[in-house]
């Protein structure tokens, strides 16, 4: 019988109502939403985001989107909050609450608190005459028609609102801000992101003794051992002040195989690229790897002031940054 259930049927049911609910939510933009966003705009400390239960759990992410983009945020938890952990909030504060019933015990309790230190006070619920509605400074409505839950017990619809509507205030406030995304990748130096934006060549760069390089007297042979004891897939071509007048591939290799050239017997300098495409340490690596992308080639050289090779890196070196 489990086998003939028409999942999908539900599923489609499940997703028109909470698409219902966000479109609902256009209603509710109105000079609250603005009032809101401009007490967490002008606000000197924190945004102190509440909930209790499954709200509890949106506020949480609410919090952190908030944090992410430029606005500084965190989660308490309203049992916690009467238990000491109202010592996390500051005078300079502005409290977020959420609450789809707007009666959430927990927090009402905080309500006699927040008031005499004077905080302002924006209330997310789906009940506009609640306790909390009518407590607040500001009052967001979040109100839904029904939850896809059938059984209407399950917080589905109400919590899918209450997540738009955070996004909705996060990104607001970003915009607001010029928040950029340089300034997104500061909060976000672990991730993909934040190393692309802030990382430079000289931090993925290979140094020293694993940077190839050979004279341009060498020949073609030794200068394929010089590349494969670093790996890299090249070499750099020096002159006798050390300085860069070009660079061996893998690909000139492949050329030099088809015009039958000794490589026994004939010199790099014959074979060499001799415009090589370089870059400098203080490069952006999102700027090296447009570099590359434009140029179709799989590493880059490193030079100094002086046209000295300091430094070489390849696409592998890239992926283990994890900047790719």
């Amino acid at each position: 019988m489990t086998a003939e259930f028409d999942y999908q049927k539900t599923a489609q049911r499940v997703l028109d109502i909470e698409k219902a609910a966000i479109d609902g939510l256009y209603q509710y933009l109105d000079r609250d939403f603005d009032h809101a966003c401009r007490l967490m705009f002008q606000c000197r400390g924190k945004v102190i985001v509440t909930g209790m239960g499954k709200s509890g759990h949106i506020a949480n992410k609410i919090a952190a989107t908030l944090a992410s983009t430029g606005t500084p945020a965190f989660f308490v938890h309203p049992g916690e909050a009467s238990h000491g952990d109202l010592g996390m909030i500051g005078k300079d504060d502005v409290v977020l609450a959420l609450s789809n019933s707007g009666e959430s015990s927990e927090i009402i309790a905080l309500l006699p608190v927040l008031k005499r230190r004077g905080l302002p006070l924006i209330c997310m619920t789906g009940n506009p005459t609640s306790t909390m509605a009518r407590e607040a400074s500001v009052h967001l409505c979040t109100r839904v028609e029904q939850e896809a839950c059938p059984l209407g017990l399950a917080p589905t619809a109400s919590t899918t609102a209450a997540l738009v509507m955070g996004d909705a205030l996060a990104v607001s406030l970003l915009e607001a801000r010029g928040f950029t995304a340089d300034d997104f990748a500061l909060s976000h130096p672990g991730g993909a992101l934040g190393k692309r934006l802030l990382l430079r060549v000289g931090d993925v760069m290979h140094r020293d003794e694993r940077v190839p390089r050979v004279g341009l007297d060498t020949l073609i042979i030794d200068a394929l051992l010089e590349i494969g004891r670093t790996g890299l897939g090249f070499t750099a071509v020096v002159d006798d002040q050390q300085r860069l007048v070009g660079i061996y591939t893998d690909g000139d290799l492949r050329r030099t195989l088809d015009h039958k050239i000794d490589v026994h017997h004939t010199s790099i300098e014959q074979v060499m690229t001799r415009s090589s495409t370089t870059v400098h340490a203080n490069m952006l690596v999102a700027e090296a790897v447009k570099l590359m992308e434009e140029k179709k080639i799989s590493g880059l050289l490193v030079v100094d002031e002086q046209h000295h090779p300091v430094g070489a890196f390849n696409m592998h070196d890239l992926l283990r940054a994890g900047v790719i």
